[in-house]
């Protein structure tokens, strides 16, 4: 019930995330383990089944759970007790955290996302969330905000479209527009927040990190859609490898 726990989860179930949150100043990574390790238990809670009504359970319990934070006492439970440590100590709003696991039940539905907008909804209620209480842990001010979930939004879509071929295979239909238009619209999104970077101070910074291949993904899907659908968006080990290395060196998001 630890943070190093919570990284150890991190880096079993999510090793992007994890690789760019090492990139992070030592201070920074406890408290951002205990985010991130909720995520995956979010991400999971949503698959554990096939059926629906006990993923939608196992989501109502992190609902009420994250909604009581952090006036509960604490629970004894390797993520819920480190994720109340960091609210309770960053004075994070619960109910950013309890928005996102309301927008995961959607994940429990195989019912398609009506158009473009109503997934940008979902990205921005997980991603979203996700990145501003990342930013808000590490102390971004109100005008970072904007910003932060810009980013998140061009994140949230390079992640989605480099799953959509795994969804899809789930009897999933993960692509509400054209590939190039989702891409765009992230691109954009991202575009938007370095315009405004200098609105996010440097020691929040980390909390963008785990979107460091983002706009590479998106560029890549605009010019090869297929790729998508084919499950085969992704960047050379190499790229990786050096992307991470500038972000680590420079904090340029």
């Amino acid at each position: 019930m630890t943070p190093a726990a919570c990284a150890d989860l991190v880096r079993r179930g999510d090793p992007d995330r994890f690789r760019a949150t090492m990139a992070a100043p030592p201070a920074a990574r406890p408290l951002l383990w205990p985010l991130y390790a909720y995520n995956l238990e979010l991400a999971r809670a949503a698959w554990a089944s096939a059926e629906p009504l006990v993923c939608r359970m196992r989501l109502q319990w992190w609902i009420d759970t994250v909604s009581a934070m952090p006036g509960a006492a604490r629970r004894p439970h390797e993520v819920a007790g480190p994720l109340h440590d960091v609210v309770a100590a960053r004075a994070l709003p619960a109910d950013l955290l309890a928005g996102m696991a309301e927008a995961r039940l959607r994940d429990t539905d195989d019912a398609p996302f009506a158009d473009a907008g109503a997934l940008l909804a979902h990205l921005d209620a997980t991603s979203g969330n996700l990145m501003w209480a990342a930013a808000l842990a590490l102390g971004a001010p109100p005008a970072a905000e904007p910003a932060v979930r810009d980013f998140a939004r061009g994140a949230g879509l390079a992640a989605w479209l480099s799953a959509a071929a795994a969804l899809a295979s789930r009897g999933r239909r993960p692509l509400p527009a054209p590939v190039p238009e989702l891409a765009a619209e992230g691109r954009a999104a991202i575009a938007r927040a370095r315009a405004a970077g200098r609105l996010i101070p440097p020691p929040v910074r980390p909390a963008l990190y785990p979107g460091w291949m983002a706009d590479a993904l998106l560029a890549q899907a605009a010019r090869h859609p297929a790729r998508v659908t084919e499950g085969r968006l992704a960047l050379p080990e190499i790229a990786r490898r050096a992307a991470l290395l500038r972000l680590s060196l420079t904090g340029r998001f």
